[in-house]
């Protein structure tokens, strides 16, 4: 029984952090297909200058803060040991994103850096502010 328990926590655990991971994945892809829509983005594959690219720095902050409050809040024990391994994935992701757009012009450097330098602070701001909320009293 203690086996079959500690397998759906594993499982749980994997679950948490894939979903804090879509969650922050598809709202930024969204995000980014509705700009390009809207034509506030160059199409697909050219060039995007810095001002476009702030903006998608400040929702993608937002975003990697959403998707590990709900790592955390799916967690079935230690949220923080959670989005700490959200934080680590989404940085993995991020510097294999830099790596395979560095060469191909598609905007400046700059913004691949920066979505590599926010996943573990924002992964933890989100889990922070999951237990902050987990601690008031409720009403």
């Amino acid at each position: 029984m203690n086996e079959r328990k500690s397998v759906r926590s594993a499982l749980q655990s994997v679950g948490a952090v894939l979903i804090g991971l879509l969650v922050g994945g598809i709202l930024s892809v969204g995000t980014d297909q509705v700009l390009h829509v809207l034509k506030f983005y160059p199409p697909w594959g050219q060039r995007t200058p810095s001002g476009p690219l702030l903006v998608a720095t400040a929702y993608r902050i937002i975003y990697t803060i959403v998707g590990a409050y709900v790592t955390a809040r799916l967690a079935p024990d230690r949220p923080m040991k959670h989005v700490l391994a959200l934080g680590i994935i989404g940085a993995i992701l991020s510097v294999a994103g830099a790596v395979a757009t560095w060469n191909l012009d598609l905007g400046p450097h700059w913004y691949s850096i920066a979505i590599i330098v926010i996943a573990l602070p924002c992964t933890w701001l989100g889990g922070k502010l999951f237990l902050r909320r987990r601690s008031l009293p409720v009403s």
